[in-house]
């Protein structure tokens, strides 16, 4: 699709998106066309920038495009099985059609990716598994078994979503980045990953780690603390091994009673002995 084609369905969208009266049909129409952008990875809602704060730039038109579906779309039966397995869903919704050509590896089991969300050559799908609208998997990513994958969350080469993993969208506020983990990283088993934060290229994230965009996150190797910018995301560093943490209670009677709160902690950085133990997950691909 031309820049030009792309701004003009950009316009579009911005003009469907204020509280005058809408046609319905039109709001449809124009969504309809920016689903098939996003299923192709022609459009993302959100794309590497050099030139942005954090080198991610949000297409906030493509997040108010995709809340149009939601706002005019009509519930319907999308029962499976003649019915006996019912289903009730937004119409402009359906699941992605994929075939052998699209050179994606579903495996069978119960697992969902809706139209509209982007799936590299390569990436593996292990049952049950979800992936939202708006989501982008880049090539040769694994999203193992009950991982979630929501809507508008960018994910990048090579990366391994183990069993349980929660990636959070961030669909609004539509001028959010979403969370977005970048090529080569390890997500751990039941790790969520929520409220617009970046995992950098090559991190780790250990088992069970919990990330957010208003955490701070205790960097041992370089004695620092990580928090985010005001308005801004949690980064994680490239290469940074973050595993679960907890910090004392210092004050009243959690000092007293001696509890401590979850945090994440950075306790290295990538080094020959990660890479040897990451490297064991090619043989699977």
């Amino acid at each position: 699709m031309t820049d030009i084609a792309v701004a003009s369905l950009q316009d579009q969208i911005a003009q469907l998106a204020r509280p005058e009266q809408v046609d319905p049909a039109a709001a449809r129409t124009i969504f309809e066309r920016l689903r098939g952008l996003l299923s192709s990875g022609a459009v993302r809602a959100a794309t590497p920038d050099p030139e942005a704060p954090h080198g991610w730039r949000v297409n906030t038109w493509v997040k108010q495009g995709i809340l149009l579906g939601f706002r005019f779309g009509t519930l319907v039966d999308v029962s499976m099985d003649h019915g006996r397995w019912p289903f009730f869903d937004r119409d402009v919704l359906p699941l992605k059609k994929l075939s052998v050509d699209s050179r994606v590896r579903i495996v069978p089991g119960g697992s969902a990716v809706r139209d509209g969300a982007y799936l590299g050559p390569g990436v593996i799908c292990m049952p049950p598994m979800y992936v939202n609208i708006g989501a982008y998997i880049d090539e040769n990513t694994l999203i193992d078994s009950h991982a979630l994958v929501g809507s508008c969350a960018q994910i990048g080469r090579r990366v391994h979503l183990s069993a349980g993993a929660q990636i959070g969208g961030v669909i609004e506020p539509v001028g959010a980045l979403p969370v977005i983990v970048e090529d080569d990283v390890l997500v751990g088993g039941n790790v969520g990953i929520f409220e617009g934060a970046i995992v950098r290229r090559r991190a780790v994230v250990a088992a069970g780690t919990i990330l957010t965009g208003s955490m701070t996150v205790y960097d041992l190797p370089n004695e620092a603390l990580i928090t985010p910018d005001p308005g801004g995301p949690l980064v994680i560093p490239e290469g940074a091994v973050v595993v679960p943490g907890a910090r004392a209670v210092t004050r009243g009677k959690g000092k007293a009673w001696g509890l401590s709160l979850a945090t994440p902690v950075i306790v290295k950085y990538r080094d020959e002995r990660t890479d040897a133990r990451t490297e064991l997950e090619k043989w699977i691909r």
